[in-house]
């Protein structure tokens, strides 16, 4: 039987950094939007839901063609509310209301719209595949290594990983590489979230993304942001002739 991927987009109405973050303007759409139709464009993708306590976002997602099932209770969408309380309250409603519950579950945040969807399709074709994961997460190369930073307690450098020694003061190139989750996709099982109420589980499967990758959190970001959708759409121009699965 063929499992069900459900695209799940979370999208609060408050943002402290910019005020009414996801629908501010990125080369033409709502921020939102972008994530809405890179969902829509996926070979795997069923469904694509947002998750929002916010009317208007609700209608500029409909209008791109996202569902909004349900209006996100106002518990659930604080400045301290957690993914997995979104999680876990829509793979609720669905199963409760609809009879509905995906094998599978894509989390796109509207903030890291510069995305190519044959990734995103990769990145599920691979966890569809690793089916001993309960989760994936895409990561990069940190540009900083934990095993030359330190907490300061009671007046004391201490490390922040636990038994380094001269670690600290090797070469970076000679220390064990480290990887930094960056957002741009993760996927996680169903049962991952209601059963063991954990967006990872214990196996999580790395997805590694090669470059930077960047939120929009402040006002100065949109700019980056919108240069970086820019190259993507141009690879989609450059290749739409040999490849006609959208980027």
């Amino acid at each position: 039987m063929k499992s069900e991927v459900l695209a799940l987009i979370p999208a609060r109405g408050g943002s402290k950094g910019i005020p009414r973050k996801n629908l501010i303007n990125l080369l033409g759409k709502p921020l939102i939007a972008w994530s809405i139709e890179q969902a829509i464009s996926s070979r795997y993708i069923d469904r694509v839901i947002v998750s929002t306590d916010d009317k208007e976002i609700k209608e500029v997602a409909l209008s791109y063609g996202g569902e909004v099932p349900f209006l996100r209770p106002k518990e659930f969408s604080t400045d301290s509310s957690t993914d997995l309380e979104c999680f876990d309250h829509c793979l609720n409603f669905l199963e409760e209301d609809e009879n509905y519950s995906p094998e599978i579950i894509v989390h796109l945040r509207p903030t890291g719209p510069a995305r190519s969807v044959k990734i995103i399709d990769d990145a599920i074709k691979l966890f569809k595949q690793k089916k001993n994961f309960n989760s994936l997460r895409s990561v990069s190369i940190a540009y900083q290594s934990p095993f030359k930073m330190w907490f300061i307690r009671d007046g004391s450098l201490k490390h922040v990983v636990s038994g380094v020694g001269e670690e600290a003061s090797s070469p970076r190139q000679g220390l064990e590489k480290v990887y930094w989750q960056n957002g741009y996709v993760d996927i996680v099982r169903r049962e991952t979230v209601t059963k063991k109420k954990s967006m990872t589980g214990n196996n999580i499967l790395p997805y590694i993304i090669e470059g930077e990758v960047r939120d929009i959190d402040y006002q100065e970001d949109i700019a980056i942001v919108e240069e970086d959708l820019k190259n993507i759409l141009s690879c989609k121009i450059s290749t739409k002739n040999k490849d006609k699965h959208p980027v």
